[in-house]
């Protein structure tokens, strides 16, 4: 991918999430002067703070997320945020969240009433086995379509140019490995199909293998064409925070001043053991072991953003879902689930989120 280009977009669209490559001074730089630029005729831009939100993946439970957002928008304590990082579930949010307050009822409806034909269709077997999984998710990508519009793309654009950014991750499968997009610079492109690669790149990032199909983009290198798989970024990380060869470090020397950064993260998921009985079939121990997989990796990460943050003094918070929450989830996007599930996220966000500021068990 470090020679491959999406059509005609420029490369820094996107970047490896793993590669610890020092992040380029130029884009630093234009990042320093928008800021600095914005911070003249918009308040809510402090060139020397940033605060960052990060929004994990957790497919139904993602109404979590959404209900802690608008909790915390009723609380009157939640920061504008200067950067919005996504995977999975999170990058449905992502987008919007980073649009601000405005769009806490879209998501709200998004999160409340849906149930699983509005996410997916089933296939039969020999459907499945011809198109490498078990599902279509053509009712997703419509609702992307209402949720994810041209004026949507307008405004991220507009904030991309004021220096905030929004990243959403997905996993490359042919290369194995995680990969960032640049939503903002997409959205700012001239590019008549941005708003297709946008709605693209949100739909691989929900993309969990074998369960949705993955998406295939277009790619040029060295005069060929080539297509490229994404699925699911949590197949590869289930949060991030920004390029793992940036630190805070290259943001001071960019500001020259020290840049008082917060880190947010929203685990759609628990970190705690979850005890039931599990039916001895293929399907049944399949989803218990992918589930717990899911888990480890996602504290897991938890431990890598809360090292990086020791590293660059960043202050770090997370919250994930309470082991008082004790709802049954009966079917993929249960709408009783993702209701219950969003009400008390958003009371722990109306009644002050209390923020844990260490990974599990640390």
């Amino acid at each position: 991918m470090s020679s491959a280009e999406v059509r005609s977009y420029p490369q820094d669209i996107r970047e490896w999430g793993d590669s610890y490559a020092s992040y380029s001074a130029k884009r630093l730089v234009v990042f320093h002067n928008e800021r600095l630029k914005s911070a003249r005729t918009d308040p809510s831009i402090k060139p020397n703070e940033l605060n960052a939100l990060t929004l994990s993946g957790g497919g139904s439970s993602g109404a979590f997320g959404a209900g802690i957002l608008a909790g915390w928008e009723k609380a009157g304590t939640r920061p504008h945020f200067d950067i919005v990082t996504g995977i999975s579930t999170g990058s449905l949010i992502a987008p919007l969240a980073f649009l601000g307050p405005a769009y806490d009822d879209e998501l709200k409806e998004a999160f409340t009433t849906i149930d699983d034909p509005k996410i997916y269709t089933k296939r039969s077997l020999l459907g499945a086995l011809s198109s490498g999984s078990f599902t279509s998710n053509a009712p997703l990508a419509k609702m992307l379509d209402k949720y994810i519009t041209e004026d949507v793309l307008y405004k991220i654009a507009r904030e991309s140019k004021k220096g905030r950014r929004l990243f959403i991750g997905t996993t490359n499968l042919d290369a194995d490995r995680a990969v960032i997009w640049d939503m903002g610079a997409i959205a700012a492109s001239n590019q008549p199909d941005r708003l297709k690669l946008f709605k693209q790149v949100v739909l691989a990032s929900t993309s969990v293998p074998g369960i949705f199909p993955p998406v295939e983009l277009q790619v040029t290198a060295a005069g060929k064409t080539y297509h490229e798989m994404h699925v699911d970024g949590g197949t590869s990380n289930e949060v991030f925070l920004m390029p793992a060869g940036l630190t805070l470090h290259e943001l001071d020397q960019t500001f020259h001043t020290r840049v008082k950064a917060r880190l947010y993260v929203i685990r759609n998921g628990r970190t705690t053991p979850e005890a039931n009985i599990v039916k001895f079939t293929l399907p049944d121990i399949t989803e218990k072991a992918v589930s717990s997989l899911i888990k480890t990796q996602g504290i897991g990460d938890l431990y890598r953003l809360y090292a990086i943050s020791k590293r660059d003094g960043i202050d770090y918070n997370y919250i994930d879902i309470p082991i008082d929450f004790t709802v049954e989830q009966k079917t993929p996007f249960d709408n009783h689930y993702m209701r219950s599930l969003y009400e008390t996220g958003y009371e722990m966000g109306r009644r002050g989120v209390k923020w844990k500021k260490a990974p599990p068990g640390f």
